[in-house]
C-alpha cells in the first residue's frame, strides 16, 4: 500500500535563503531534470521576490511590537509527498514519470489541506516535478492564535508531531494513502549524509587514515549499525502488527464508505438533468450548480439551495422524504442510500426502502400539442412527415403539455421506462431533459430497420440524441443504403456508461455516430474503450441533423438553379 509522507524542517533566519535556493531552483540541482518545469502553487511567480522577504512581511503583520529572538524559528519547511507506487502504480521504478490523474488529485488534496490547516500562514508552496517522485515544498510561518511567532505551538514534542502526522494522514485517506507506523524508531537520513557514509566507507585502510579520520569513520559505522538495528526492530514490529492494521484499515474504509454521501453529480444524472456548458445541471425549470455536497438552483422560478442527495432528489423530483429514499435505493444500492441520510434516520430509512415502492414512470401526453411538435420536427429539423407520423403511431414520439417533443425510452424488453424531452417553443429553443421518473441507465430511445426483433439485428448505430438517430436513418434511406438490408438498431445515449454493453457486445458491427466535435469524439472514445470492436463514423457537420438540413438546402438550391436555367 502506498504511504502519505510529510516531514518538517525548522528554518532560522539564516537558513531561509539556502532552502529557497533549492526549492526555487536558484542553484543547480544535479538530480533534477531541467527539461521539466516545477509549479508554484502558492505565491507569486516573481523571480525578484525572495522567500525571506515574504516570511518577514508575514511576521510583521502580527509582531510589530514584539522582539524576535535572533536564533528563533522564522519558518518551517514542509515536505509533502507519497510513495512512488501511488504516482506510478504500473511501474514504481520509472523515475520521473507519474499518472496524471493521480498527480492532479494528490496536488488538489494537499493544497486543500494546507489552506484548511494553516490558512494564510503558508507564504509559498512549490510542486517539484523535475526529480524522481513529485513532491511539494511548502513554507509555514508558525504564528500562533495570538499572532506570536512560536514554532512550539505546532511542532513541540512527540504528541504534537504525531497530531501533525495524523492530520495529514486523515486528509490523504481518500486517496488510498496509508501512514507510517506510529512509534517507529526509524529516522529520516539526509541524502548527503548517506552518500558520505557509503562513499567514505569504501576505503577503510587504517594506514591511510589519521586517528581523527578513523574515529570519525568508527562513529559513522556505529551510527549505521544502530540505524540498521532500528530498521530491523521496526520491521519486526510491522510484521507483528500487519494483520491488525489490515483489519483496522478495512473496517475504517467500510465506515468511511458508509458515511460518504452519494456524489451529487451522479444523483443529478439519474434525476434526468443534463450538464450544460456553464457547468450547471439543467432540466425543466432547473439550473443547478453543484459544489461538493452543496447545490443551488439558479432558475428564476427556484432560487433555492440545499445539501446532500436526499435534498436534491426531493427538490428536483418534487418527492417526499420517503419517496426520495425509495428513489435512491432503486437507483443506487442500499449502502449508498443509507449514506445519504443522517445517522439517527438510518434505521427508519432502511425500513422505508423496504416498504416504499418506487413511483413508476408515467408518460405525460397532450395530443392537442402534437400538430405543433410535428411541425417543428418536419419543418425546422427536416424529418420526413411520413417518418415522424409512423413513429407517432407506434407511440415512440408524442407531445406533452409543455409542447415538448417526447421520445419514448424503453428497456430491451420493449417496456416503457422513461422519455427524452426536446423543447420546441420559440426560436433557438435549446431545452433538453428527461421526463420525471426516467431510469436513464435502464432504458433507451431505439428503433430497428430491417428487423422486427432486436435479437436479429446485425448492426448497431449509436447516436447522441433521438433527432440525430432519426436523421442518420433518413440520410441512409435517401442515399440508398436501405437496399443493403442489414438489420440495424439505432440507439441513443449521452453517456457511454449507460449503454447496454452486454447486449451491444453480441452485435457484429457497432458504429459510434455521436457527431463531430471534441465532446462527441470523447464520448466515442469512451464507448470504444467499453466496446473495443466499435468503429467511429462522423458527419460533415457537427451532428447528423445539421448534415440532413445542409443536404436538403443544397438539393433545394440545385432545383431552383435548374428551374431558372429552364426558363
Amino acid at each position: 500500500m502506498p504511504y502519505a509522507i510529510a516531514r518538517t524542517k525548522k528554518l532560522k533566519k539564516s537558513n531561509i535563503a539556502g532552502s529557497e535556493s533549492h526549492s526555487a531552483r536558484l542553484r543547480v540541482t544535479p538530480n533534477a531534470d531541467s527539461s521539466k518545469k516545477n509549479i508554484r502553487l502558492i505565491g507569486a511567480n516573481n523571480p525578484e521576490e525572495r522567500l525571506q522577504d515574504l516570511v518577514l512581511a508575514k511576521i510583521a503583520e502580527h509582531t510589530q511590537k514584539r522582539k524576535i529572538r535572533t536564533d528563533g524559528v522564522y519558518c518551517v519547511e514542509l515536505l509533502l509527498t507519497a510513495s512512488p507506487t501511488y504516482f506510478r502504480p504500473d511501474d514504481p521504478t520509472r523515475a520521473g514519470y507519474w499518472d496524471e490523474d493521480n498527480l492532479n488529485t494528490w496536488t488538489e488534496t494537499n493544497l486543500q489541506w494546507l489552506q484548511d490547516t494553516y490558512q494564510d500562514k503558508i507564504v509559498r508552496a512549490e510542486l517539484h516535478l523535475d526529480e524522481a517522485t513529485p513532491h511539494i515544498h511548502a513554507y509555514l510561518v508558525p504564528l500562533d492564535d495570538k499572532g506570536q511567532l512560536r514554532c512550539n505551538h505546532y511542532f513541540d514534542g512527540r504528541a504534537k508531531m504525531q497530531a501533525f502526522q495524523d492530520s495529514y494522514h486523515t486528509a490523504m485517506l481518500g486517496l488510498g494513502l496509508d501512514r507510517g507506523l506510529k512509534g517507529s524508531r526509524a529516522q529520516h537520513l539526509e541524502i548527503k549524509d548517506f552518500y558520505r557514509i557509503v562513499e567514505e566507507g569504501l576505503d577503510l585502510d587504517s594506514n591511510k587514515l589519521s586517528p581523527e579520520q578513523l574515529q570519525a569513520k568508527a562513529a559513522d559505522r556505529d551510527r549505521a549499525v544502530k540505524r540498521k538495528s532500528e530498521i530491523e526492530l521496526t520491521a519486526q514490529q510491522l510484521m507483528k502488527e500487519n494483520d491488525t492494521l489490515r483489519i483496522e484499515n478495512t473496517q475504517l474504509r467500510r465506515t468511511l464508505n458508509q458515511l460518504r454521501d452519494i456524489p451529487l453529480y451522479q444523483v443529478a444524472w439519474h434525476l434526468g438533468l443534463i450538464k450544460g456548458k456553464d457547468n450547471k445541471w439543467k432540466g425543466d425549470k432547473h439550473s443547478i450548480n453543484i459544489d461538493g455536497s452543496k447545490w443551488y438552483d439558479f432558475h428564476p422560478s427556484q432560487n433555492k439551495g440545499g445539501g446532500g442527495a436526499i435534498d436534491l432528489v426531493m427538490h428536483v423530483g418534487d418527492y417526499s422524504f420517503k419517496q426520495a429514499v425509495a428513489f435512491l435505493n432503486d437507483r443506487f444500492d442500499e449502502e449508498k442510500m443509507l449514506a445519504s441520510v443522517t445517522h439517527h434516520a438510518r434505521a427508519s430509512a432502511q425500513d422505508i426502502a423496504k416498504s416504499e415502492s418506487v413511483l413508476p414512470f408515467e408518460p405525460v401526453i397532450d395530443s392537442k400539442n402534437w400538430d405543433k411538435v410535428k411541425k417543428y420536427l418536419t419543418q425546422e429539423r427536416g424529418l420526413h412527415p411520413r417518418l415522424v407520423e409512423t413513429f407517432h403511431e407506434q407511440g415512440l414520439i408524442h407531445a406533452d403539455n409543455n409542447q415538448n417533443a417526447v421520445f419514448s425510452m424503453r428497456n430491451l424488453n420493449g417496456e416503457l421506462e422513461g422519455a427524452f424531452l426536446r423543447g420546441t417553443v420559440g426560436e433557438n429553443n435549446t431545452f433538453m431533459g428527461y421526463a420525471k421518473g426516467t431510469k436513464r441507465d435502464k432504458c433507451w430511445f431505439y428503433f430497428q430497420s430491417g428487423s422486427q426483433s432486436i435479437s436479429d439485428v446485425e448492426q448497431a448505430v449509436l447516436c447522441k440524441s433521438p433527432i440525430d438517430a432519426l436523421s442518420i436513418a433518413q440520410l441512409e434511406v435517401e442515399a440508398g443504403a436501405k437496399d443493403k438490408k442489414v438489420p440495424t438498431i439505432y440507439m441513443t445515449a449521452d453517456n457511454a456508461e449507460s449503454l447496454p454493453i452486454e447486449f451491444l457486445q453480441s452485435i457484429p458491427t457497432v458504429l459510434c455516430a455521436f457527431g463531430n466535435d471534441n465532446a462527441r469524439d470523447s464520448l466515442a472514445s469512451t464507448t470504444r474503450t467499453l466496446l473495443p470492436n466499435a468503429q467511429q463514423i462522423k458527419p460533415s457537420a457537427i451532428d447528423w441533423n445539421l448534415e440532413l438540413l445542409a443536404k436538403q438546402r443544397n438539393s433545394k438550391q440545385k432545383q431552383q438553379s435548374k428551374s431558372q436555367n429552364e426558363k
